[in-house]
């Protein structure tokens, strides 16, 4: 498809088509469901007639249906569908498909940016002579708000109502904001604070697996502004997760562009073995699939060792899917998958609309039968009885540790080269103790020791098996005369109120209490960073010492600086190993030799000692998770809150902007926009803001933690007059572009080529001096050169996170030369129109001999075409190639425009 075509096509995207009043070339293979409602239809592929459909990955089925659907000749062409049928022979040939899901979720991190936007997108289009309620969702969306709460109480029975009240107080502003959106937008609901985490509320009430709407019937599907939104597929909802620019461009009616997939089966075969958890498989996985290479692809799982595990597990694997790389983790539907919907409460007559449909379009999965397996451009095994228990770290998820070697992984890492596997400690230092007070008792820290134990996140607290394995094994603990000690920071933050809700009528909310694991929370409070203070005697100490401290969470990430400043390796284990390693208090223990504590009788208590079977953990869950809970919590979630019902939002279609917030400000993005498009033009003589090595994540450009005290956001803070206290966490305040461009590179972490230290820091070359990146930016600025940034493989992994977009570009940021992207970044980028160069294959920095001190001109030709490689021109005269990372014509359409949000508000204005 030519440029040309590619602007007339996406300049008829955005528009609502009814299928009654367009003609759809597929009409023909509509028919109803059931003739007893002839009004309720349905694209009936099997009438195809096409002996591909049955050989296509079950996933494609789903992007195919879509197409089918939305086939109109505008958004969606019949080409698009054949490419998609032919998809044995077109996942080779890099070709490019519409994809229009079903609806967008959203988390308040990403969506308070989001409704920012759209309330700026009003302003704007008002600007420019158009209608301002033009901007308005048009595809379903569901905020959950779920990422401002903080673990700021702990150990205590008022725990959670003591966060709660702190998290109202601190974001007030922004959730009256997020009440007037519900109001202002159509078609966009609210799950308030405290109801729980985004994906675990998805999976148990959000997701409806077939939709009902419009008088058709169709498959779920989902993107979302949160990297974990594959959670789902767990659940056979295809779903992944999108930079929130993209999403706001779906919410505006856009189909999403994207290249046809290969599809990677990934065959699972076995039981697992009596002790392994979810957790352990989804570790194991994760790491086996980083060493396969799934970017970019979408991996299938099918075979008999499906049918072994549940719903709940699936997800788990599902959810962890952006940790292997890979764009979605799909699990097609099956009869547990059915007994799942009837499980969480949801409507029998639905389910079994459900299920008809399913049958009717070959999208209901039978795993034990082979004969339904599909072909796919690659299968991997893994055998269940080959996982063994294990935990991931320090430093990132794929780096897996089998609990047995875990003592021995640690000690290796404290004297490895600083590194994801190092953290450079000298050997005399290895076994530095120190002395600390903590409440009137003396203890003692070393490298090793556990300050942080977290029962955390959607990956596990929405898995019974694992969080009723945790509580069984603290009554076992509690009843063995174990203890966790004090100055440990022990929390459960459940992802809803039915994990409250069974394991209080199961009996063992109490023993977990009595270790220190209270419920602090309904979100995803330490997963994300969101861990609260540790207490000052312990940080003192980490500090004197220089310890390596440990945090363990039951978490999908930990990289460097995510979970806590103070805690340097962070381990993700299984709710009942976190437990475990808080009661040790150490990482330092090998479980199989040494004990996690002596009894009042002076019996020696081992791990294995107090471990719940299987068999003990399945028989509880079946007497006590049932649809009653679910349905009981669900019903009143959107009202149960009274601290959200009593907020007062304004009820005005534009936002009147408060110009003393430093929550809420009215974003730069549109300043001085015009009807008429800009030419693009070659970037001369940019100077490298930053010089980065491999895996650079979103949490490095755009921490969402604790904002440090003498960072450049917080002198503008106190510049308004706000005190450290009030600082709030750089997620929480996404909705001021002045706070996150000075947060922009801001992670205390960071390691950058040109300084000899790990830290927020550049050089500004034309002065030589060391600077804060933000400064350092500003000048540049001032001096009207632009910037650009060096970086290695995996650039921008992590969140899915817009501000690692739309922070670099307030900073000035033009380009970003990597080896590799991460999928979401390299669109966010090019949704805020910075152009992702990528190196020619066999090329990088050290083979081109850069050094980032040099200043680069990167010619833009005027014709432009997707993944053209273009001209560098070095200030010492040299010359090289890279590959210009615009993977469509509709991607250099954005870029033509500025990008996609210029794009969007151009065409409703016109």
């Amino acid at each position: 498809m030519g440029a040309e075509a590619a602007v007339h096509r996406t300049q008829m995207m955005g528009h609502k088509v009814s299928l009654r009043t367009m003609s759809n070339p597929f009409v023909q293979i509509v028919e109803p469901l059931d003739a007893k409602e002839p009004l309720k239809k349905f694209f009936n592929l099997s009438k195809l007639e096409d002996v591909r459909y049955a050989r296509l990955p079950f996933s494609i089925r789903v992007l195919l249906e879509a197409a089918i659907r939305n086939c109109d000749e505008f958004l969606v062409k019949k080409q698009d569908v054949e490419n998609i049928l032919n998809w044995k022979v077109m996942q080779h040939k890099n070709v490019e498909v519409p994809f229009k899901p079903a609806r967008v979720i959203l988390q308040d991190f990403t969506g308070v940016p989001a409704v920012v936007d759209f309330a700026a997108m009003r302003d704007a289009v008002k600007k420019l002579g158009g209608d301002p309620e033009k901007i308005n969702p048009i595809c379903p969306a569901d905020l959950v708000i779920d990422h401002s709460i903080q673990v700021d109480f702990n150990r205590r029975s008022d725990s959670l109502q003591k966060n709660q009240d702190l998290e109202f107080e601190r974001n007030k502003e922004r959730f009256e904001f997020l009440k007037w959106g519900s109001q202002a937008f159509k078609n966009m609901r609210i799950i308030p604070p405290g109801s729980g985490i985004i994906h675990q509320v998805n999976l148990e009430y959000l997701a409806r697996v077939v939709m009902d709407q419009d008088g058709y019937y169709y498959p779920d599907s989902v993107v979302g502004t949160d990297s974990h939104t594959t959670m789902v597929d767990g659940l056979g909802v295809l779903g992944w997760g999108v930079g929130g620019i993209e999403a706001e461009a779906v919410m505006l009616g856009q189909p999403i562009s994207m290249v046809l997939p290969e599809v990677v089966g990934y065959k699972l075969l076995g039981n697992p073995q009596p002790l392994v958890t979810s957790t352990d498989i989804v570790l194991t996985i994760t790491k086996h699939l980083r060493q396969v290479g799934v970017v970019g692809k979408f991996v299938e799982f099918f075979g008999p060792g499906v049918a072994q595990l549940s719903i709940a597990d699936r997800a788990t694997i599902a959810n962890m899917c952006p940790e292997y790389g890979a764009t979605a983790a799909y699990f097609p539907v099956d009869d547990i998958s059915i007994g799942y919907l009837v499980q969480t409460g949801r409507d029998k007559e639905k389910v079994l609309c459900t299920k008809k449909y399913l049958e009717a379009v070959g999208m209901l999965r039978d795993f034990k039968n082979s004969s339904q397996d599909p072909d796919f451009t690659q299968v991997v095994e893994l055998d269940l009885h080959t996982v063994v228990p294990c935990c991931s770290g320090p430093k990132r998820p794929q780096d897996k540790v089998a609990v047995s070697d875990m003592k021995k992984d640690f000690e290796t890492c404290l004297g490895a080269k600083q590194g994801f596997k190092g953290f450079q400690i000298a050997p005399d230092r290895h076994n530095s103790v120190i002395k600390f007070n903590f409440e009137g008792c003396d203890f003692e820290l070393a490298h090793g020791s556990v300050v942080i134990a977290a029962i955390t996140s959607c990956t596990n607290t929405s898995n019974p098996s694992v969080m009723l394995g945790a509580g069984l094994l603290a009554k076992k603990a509690v009843e063995a005369g174990l203890t966790v000690k004090p100055y440990i920071k022990t929390s459960l933050s459940p992802g809803s109120g039915v994990v409250t809700y069974y394991l209080r009528e199961s009996g063992v909310m109490s023993y977990l209490s009595q270790l220190g694991f209270d419920v602090v929370g309904y979100g995803c409070m330490t997963c994300i960073g969101n861990s609260g203070p540790l207490p000052d005697s312990v940080v003192e100490a980490i500090t004197q010492g220089d310890l390596v401290a440990v945090g363990v969470l039951s978490g999908n990430r930990n990289f460097e600086g995510r979970v806590h400043p103070n805690t340097r390796a962070n381990y993700l284990a299984s709710p009942p190993l976190v437990i475990a390693y808080a009661i040790a208090g150490t990482v330092r223990i090998d479980f199989e030799k040494e004990p996690l504590g002596i009894s009042a009788s002076g019996k020696k208590i081992f791990l294995k000692d107090i471990w719940p079977t299987r068999n003990e953990i399945q028989a509880v869950e079946r007497q006590y998770v049932i649809p009653g809970m679910f349905k009981e919590v669900y019903q009143k979630i959107e009202t149960v809150n009274e601290a959200w019902n009593a907020l007062d939002a304004p009820s005005d279609k534009l936002y009147t902007w408060n110009p003393k917030s430093t929550y809420i400000k009215s974003p730069p993005f549109f300043d001085g926009l015009t009807l008429a498009l800009q030419t693009p033009k070659t970037i001369e003589d940019a100077y490298v803001l930053l010089n980065f090595g491999d895996s650079v994540t979103t949490d490095h450009i755009s921490p969402a933690g604790n904002i440090a005290r003498n960072s450049p956001a917080a002198r503008y803070l106190t510049s308004r007059g706000l005190t450290p206290r009030e600082f709030n966490s750089y997620g929480s305040r996404r909705g001021n572009d002045a706070v996150m461009a000075r947060g922009t590179f801001a992670n205390i972490r960071l390691v950058n080529k040109f300084i000899d230290k790990q830290g927020p820091q550049t050089i500004h070359f034309p002065s030589g001096e060391t600077l804060d990146v933000f400064d350092a930016a500003e000048r540049y600025k001032q001096a009207g050169h632009p910037l650009i940034v060096l970086a290695g493989k995996e650039y921008g992994a992590g969140s899915s996170r817009d501000w690692a977009a739309k922070g670099p570009f307030l900073l000035g940021v033009k380009a970003v030369l990597a080896e590799s992207y991460e999928r979401i970044h390299r669109s966010n980028l090019v949704g805020m129109g910075v152009i992702p160069l990528q190196y020619l294959p066999g090329e990088d920095a050290r083979t081109l001999g850069l050094t980032g001190r040099e200043r680069y001109t990167i010619i833009i030709p005027e014709n432009l075409k997707p993944q053209m490689n273009i001209q560098i021109k070095l200030d010492t005269g040299k010359t090289f190639h890279a590959i210009m990372r615009f993977d469509t014509d509709v991607e250099l359409t954005y870029f033509h425009n500025g990008g996609i949000l210029n794009y969007m508000i151009r065409k409703m204005a016109s």
